[in-house]
């Protein structure tokens, strides 16, 4: 096993010499999951002017403790007039603070004669205002370069009646399955062949990560078409993800042919699901190059291998800091596992409880028991030559973060 590279030298030659991808301008409501390529600047203050928090009654501090008239009121979108010294002005949730007043006391705190109203005693300046530029002072950093448009930052955005937003364009990714046995759903199976689980599941996956995939071909086992399809889809996407065909036995073209035609950087990794892994760069006829990730076949290797891989790739193409790493969790181990020379990445839901997070492995971790992957909220890494008992802590990949 001394042939077997660790996953961090993978990375590591993954990731040489990535660029991002060009940007495009795009309009706000399109521009949900997209990443942002430059940063943008607030023009506006946010909230634009002082206003109260809650349905109540703005005065003076210094008027508290007394009755006092009520000389306006001021719902939300109605600009508020100067507030005589000793009066009150009846305010709404948004309303405008009218100048002279500096405060706010809830209505339920208030006892009402007709136009009067008395004011508990004691409120502090300030109490329930929502000052203008509590939020965003304008001027400042809104959003950053790199940061992905989910609710909250669109919402960000709207607030500064922003309506075209420049971002990166989605990484155009060619999808190739490997592999005489694997056929489309919806084809009458024959003995030996299997189903294609892996192209909807990395399909999924690969726009969850913020790609285009622009082509899904199958590949025969057949060392020449697997060279034209390979330069094909090279000369249409800017990441070529193959799965299967990288390994060693007869039938496996990939390898070979991305010699042939390109550059292999990396192809054996010591991680357990996944093992065969080729990492290298196909060739354009304009003299640039696509980015090649070629997955192994089995459906939970490509699975984990799309997370360990793809994931960082495309970050680092959509300059995206967010999608380069996974969070990590310490958890306890529900579980007991001993490991060999390899990395093992365990399929593992997490529970989180007031005295930690608890790490429960899916029973069969099996590369082509893709169930494992469902619920999965996490990887489990287990370290080469490790037994873990159960309780012992462990670091986990977090999926949803």
């Amino acid at each position: 096993m001394a042939d077997l590279q660790p996953i961090s030298a993978a990375l590591e030659a993954l990731l040489v010499d990535v660029n991002p991808v060009a940007s495009e301008e795009i309009t706000l409501e399109a521009a949900a999951g997209r990443v942002l390529a430059e940063a943008v600047t607030a023009q506006l203050d946010v909230p634009p002017f002082d206003n109260s928090a809650m349905d109540g009654y703005a005065l003076r501090a210094a008027d508290a403790g007394q009755w006092l008239p009520v000389s306006q009121r001021i719902a939300a979108g109605i600009q508020a007039k100067p507030l005589a010294p000793g009066s009150c002005a009846r305010i709404f949730t948004g309303g405008e603070i009218p100048p002279g007043a500096d405060c706010v006391v809830m209505q339920e705190r208030v006892e009402i004669d007709g136009e009067r109203a008395l004011m508990p005693a004691d409120i502090p300046a300030g109490d329930n205002v929502r000052r203008r530029g509590r939020d965003v002072q304008s001027g400042s950093v809104l959003l950053n370069a790199g940061e992905r448009l989910e609710a909250a930052a669109l919402g960000h955005l709207a607030g500064q009646g922003i309506t075209h937003v420049n971002v990166r364009c989605r990484p155009r990714v060619a999808l190739l399955s490997t592999g005489d046995e694997i056929i489309d759903p919806g084809t009458p199976l024959k003995a030996g062949q299997l189903y294609n689980s892996n192209r909807p599941m990395l399909k999924r996956l690969l726009e969850t990560f913020g790609a285009e995939v622009v082509s899904t071909v199958s590949v025969p086992d057949n060392y020449t078409r697997t060279v034209e399809l390979l330069k094909d889809a090279a000369t249409e996407a800017d990441l070529v993800v193959t799965t299967g065909g990288v390994s060693v036995g007869e039938e496996d073209h990939v390898k070979a042919a991305l010699e042939s035609i390109g550059q292999l950087d990396m192809w054996k990794l010591a991680i357990r699901p996944g093992k065969p892994l080729a990492l290298g760069r196909l060739p354009r006829e304009d003299g640039s190059q696509a980015r090649f990730v070629g997955l192994p076949g089995n459906p939970v290797s490509g699975f984990v291998g799309a997370w360990l891989f793809l994931r960082p790739l495309l970050g680092a193409m959509l300059g995206c800091q967010d999608l380069e790493t996974l969070p990590i969790i310490t958890a306890n181990a529900g579980f007991a596992t001993s490991t060999g020379p390899r990395e093992h990445y365990m399929r593992v839901t997490l529970t989180f409880t007031p005295n930690g997070v608890t790490a429960t492995a899916f029973a069969d971790q099996n590369s082509g028991v893709l169930s494992s992957c469902i619920n999965a909220d996490a990887f489990a890494v287990i370290p080469p030559n490790s037994e873990i008992v159960e309780g012992d802590m462990i670091s986990c990949l977090w999926l949803a973060g």
